[in-house]
């Protein structure tokens, strides 16, 4: 299954876009996510706007989960800065 936009609107230093897409779609994203982590450059591009992120340094991972009646959500956020202290905590996925 391809992407069905619903909403995109990109800024000068902001990016938005949501999507409906299979499994298989979100793994291949997720591998390019994964490669720009590796190499320091992360570009998001749509036909509104394109947004490139140099991460650096130690990120910020934070990942929720919830699952409620018919509906289930994972939401994975990564962040940093150049001045951001924080600690260090273990965390296993399988």
């Amino acid at each position: 299954m391809g992407w069905v936009p619903e909403i995109m609107s990109s800024r000068n230093d902001s990016f938005r876009h949501e999507s409906l897409h299979d499994g298989k779609s979100i793994k291949a994203l997720l591998k390019s996510i994964e490669k720009g982590l590796g190499d320091g450059e992360i570009s998001l591009e749509d036909e509104d706007g394109r947004l490139v992120l140099t991460p650096e340094g130690l990120l910020r991972l934070k990942i929720t989960a919830s699952s409620e009646e018919d509906r289930q959500k994972l939401t994975i956020r990564i962040s940093w800065s150049l001045e951001e202290e924080f600690e260090e905590k273990h965390l296993s996925i399988s």
